[in-house]
Order: structure tokens, then C-alpha cells, then sequence
């Protein structure tokens, strides 16, 4: 087994190109008998110098005042060579221009107010400044206006870095187990998606997973119409047909002393969709979607983006409560090559493992805390270098279910599954 985080496998790819893929697989599975004791926080903490812990209010407003002029010279740019109008002639060579133009400004402008998430986001986590009221003041702004409510929200992703990876009480993308999804004991495809998976084939149903978590998936999981957890705030097993969305003060995601905060971020977030639905009103729906809607779809298509590759892959464990440590948990992150998009969002993701460690620590102290995490933890670190588009299909085809809620579970695929009768095509 190789070390650093790194171990190679080889396999085929499918059974149509018969072509050979060298994939990435975490190096530390602790099913082994001889595998390595985990270390506990505060060894990985000593190994990370003190100045990375270091916030600047100064130096985090720099990046809060660049992202948005990206925003505003993008947009005005955009202006000056598209019209939120439709052509008057759909073919045409300038109807075509029009598409294509508003289809690259949604893609870009959602990437840079990722950027602008991402401040947020290090506002939740206190990394913004030393000054938590400072750090919600911004926060609160800017992510009640990408339609986030910030105190709920705040809230359910501090409860996603404290029990990272616990199949029991996660928060955003806990695993179905083979009960929740409908696979029998035996391997009956008993439910919805297993049914589906053989009706229309591996690659569909693929695609059909990258559509429903990139797609619609943030709404969805903020509505708590998602797997988003199976406790709540109390530690009590919800009970059938009970959601935990971001928008009740009363839902079981949050204790009642949040009450008054999840009401602001909700009523927040309900008048800001009213000013939408007036600038509709008042200028028309078109303009609306192209400069704000499209953009909106694309940042909350990283996001989850984001957080799916961060932390599943069929070589990560997930732990039930008999075996989940907050390091376990922290050790399931995985860092990846984002390219140039780690100018845009700030290296959220190829510094994430040192994030979930230690979340205080502000992004631009990631790479230096980063180098220090390597050393320290030698095998337990991951870093998946596969391309983005060949990891995300590798979960979206082999990440589906996990047997059950105990012990150490790793990612099943439906493909593995028996057939049903009646539905084995004939060679």
C-alpha cells in the first residue's frame, strides 16, 4: 500500500473500450489490521504553525471588494455586448451569438459569485476577521443575497464539520443505506432508484445523479427534501414523513434559541425573492433569469459540486456512531486539483482537508497549513489529482448506497446488484 495519500490501482473501464484507467484510491482503509493509529486534533494542530491561524478583516475585505468588482465589470462588459432581449429572428447567426453569449456570462458570473459564497462561507466559520459581529454583518449580506439563509445555514454546515462522515448524524450528503434506497437483503431492487438504474442503463442513471445533486440538489437539500441527516438537533431520530429544512424555526435542525436568527435569515431571504418577482414585474422575467437566475443555478451547481467531491469516493469510509471520531471524520475529505478555479473560489477545494481540521482558518492560509497537514499525517492525507470530470462520473456511477448504519461502510453501486426477473436481456 503506498503512502502520502496516494495509492494507484488499475482497472478496466467498461467492457465496450476494454481500455485501462489508472484511478485514485485513498490509502488509508482502516479495516486493515495493521492500519495506523490516528493521530489525535491536537497533534495535527501542533504541526500547523500558529501564524496560519492568523485572521485579517483587512485582507478579507480585499478579496470581498475584488470578487465584486469581478461581478460589476463582468456584468457591464456583459451589457455592452448582449441584449436581454430575444433576437428577432430564432436562426440566425445572430441568435446564435445571443445564445451562446448568455450561456457563457451565466456560467462565469456563477463562478465568480462562487468566489463571493466562499467569503461568505468564511464568515459562518468565524475565519472572516477576529470579530464574529463583523464576520455575520458580512456574511449575512452577502449570503442573503445569493438567497442563502445565513443563520440556518451557518448552523447546519457547523453541524456538517462536526460529525463529517457519520452516517447517524451528517449533515449534506449522508448515504442512503440499502434499507432507505430499497435494496433488499438479497439485492432486490425493491426501490425507485435501484429500479431505475437497470431500466435505463449505467450511463443514464449516471447522468440522471449528476442532474438531480448539480441540478436541483441545493434547493432541495435547503428545503430538507434531501437526505440531510437522521437526527436532529437533539439527537433523536426523526420520525417518517419529518424534514429538517432551513427556513422553519421550528424545524428539528435547529435548538430554539436559533429561533430568532433562522426567522431573519428566512424573512430575508423571502423579501429578497420579492424584489425579484417586482424587477420581473417591472422590466420583465427575461432580464431577471439571463443577468441573476442562470448565474444563481450555476454557483449552487458548485457548490454542491464542491461538497460531493470533497468527501465521497468508494475508496472513503463512512462511519457509523460505534466508530466515527471527529478525526476519522475530518480524515474522510479529500483535496483535488481545481485549476483555475481556485483563483475564483478561493482553493475551497484543494485546501479542504486542513478546512475541516481546523475551520478558523482563513483560505489564504490553506496551502501553507496544507504542506504542514502532509506531513503529519503521511498516509491519512488524501489528494485525488483524477480530473474533475472523470472523479465526479466515478461517484455519480459508483457512489449510490451503503449496507447499513453501523460500523465502516464504504459506497456500494447499483450495478453490482443482481438483475430482477423478467428484465435480464437476452444475448
Amino acid at each position: 500500500m503506498g503512502k502520502g495519500g496516494q495509492r494507484l490501482a488499475e482497472e478496466n473501464m467498461t467492457t465496450s473500450t476494454k481500455k485501462e484507467d489508472k484511478r485514485w484510491i485513498s490509502s488509508y482503509d482502516p479495516r486493515t489490521p495493521d492500519a495506523p493509529k490516528v493521530p489525535s486534533k491536537a497533534t495535527v494542530k501542533n504541526a500547523i504553525p500558529i501564524e496560519c491561524f492568523e485572521r485579517s478583516a483587512l485582507r478579507s475585505f480585499y478579496y470581498v471588494v475584488r470578487d465584486a468588482v469581478m461581478v460589476i465589470g463582468f456584468a457591464y462588459a456583459t451589457s455592452l455586448l448582449l441584449s436581454a432581449e430575444l433576437p428577432g429572428k430564432i436562426l440566425s447567426v445572430e441568435s446564435l451569438f445571443w445564445f451562446i453569449g448568455w450561456n457563457f456570462y451565466a456560467f462565469w458570473m456563477g463562478t465568480i459569485l462562487t468566489g463571493l459564497w466562499v467569503m461568505g462561507h468564511e464568515c459562518g466559520h468565524g475565519a472572516f476577521s477576529s470579530n464574529q459581529n463583523l464576520n455575520d454583518v458580512v456574511g449575512f449580506i452577502i449570503h442573503q443575497a445569493l438567497l442563502v439563509p445565513y443563520f440556518a445555514w451557518q448552523y447546519s454546515h457547523a453541524k456538517h464539520h462536526r460529525r463529517t462522515n457519520n452516517i447517524l448524524d451528517g449533515e449534506s450528503h449522508v448515504p442512503c443505506t440499502k434499507e432507505d434506497i430499497g435494496v433488499g437483503k438479497n439485492g432486490e431492487r425493491e426501490g425507485f432508484e435501484p429500479w431505475l438504474n437497470e431500466l435505463i442503463g449505467e450511463e443514464a442513471f449516471a447522468i440522471f445523479q449528476l442532474w438531480t445533486h448539480l441540478g436541483v440538489g441545493w434547493p432541495v437539500y435547503m428545503l430538507g427534501l434531501a437526505p440531510n441527516g437522521r437526527l436532529g438537533h437533539n439527537g433523536k431520530r426523526l420520525e417518517d414523513g419529518e424534514v429538517m429544512d432551513h427556513f422553519r424555526p421550528s424545524s428539528k435542525m435547529f435548538p430554539k434559541k436559533l429561533g430568532n436568527k433562522v426567522l431573519l435569515s428566512t424573512v430575508t431571504t423571502i423579501a429578497t425573492v420579492g424584489l425579484l418577482y417586482k424587477l420581473s414585474m417591472d422590466y420583465g422575467f427575461l432580464p431577471v433569469y439571463l443577468w441573476y437566475l442562470c448565474p444563481y443555478f450555476w454557483t449552487n451547481c458548485w457548490l454542491v459540486f464542491y461538497t460531493w467531491l470533497q468527501h465521497t469516493d468508494p475508496s472513503i469510509p463512512q462511519y457509523g456512531s460505534d466508530e466515527w471520531t471527529f478525526v476519522k471524520g475530518a480524515l474522510s475529505t479529500i483535496d483535488r486539483p481545481y485549476g483555475i478555479f481556485d483563483f475564483f473560489h478561493h482553493k475551497i477545494g484543494s485546501t479542504h482537508v486542513a478546512h475541516h481540521f481546523f475551520h478558523e482558518i482563513p483560505f489564504y492560509n490553506g496551502d501553507k497549513a496544507t504542506e504542514a497537514l502532509k506531513k503529519i499525517l503521511g498516509p491519512f492525507y488524501n489528494y485525488d489529482p483524477t480530473p474533475l470530470h472523470l472523479a465526479i462520473w466515478k461517484i455519480a456511477t459508483e457512489c449510490h448506497y451503503i449496507e447499513g448504519e453501523e460500523g465502516i461502510q464504504y459506497y456500494k453501486s447499483y450495478n453490482v446488484l443482481p438483475k430482477r426477473r423478467g428484465h435480464i436481456k437476452s444475448e
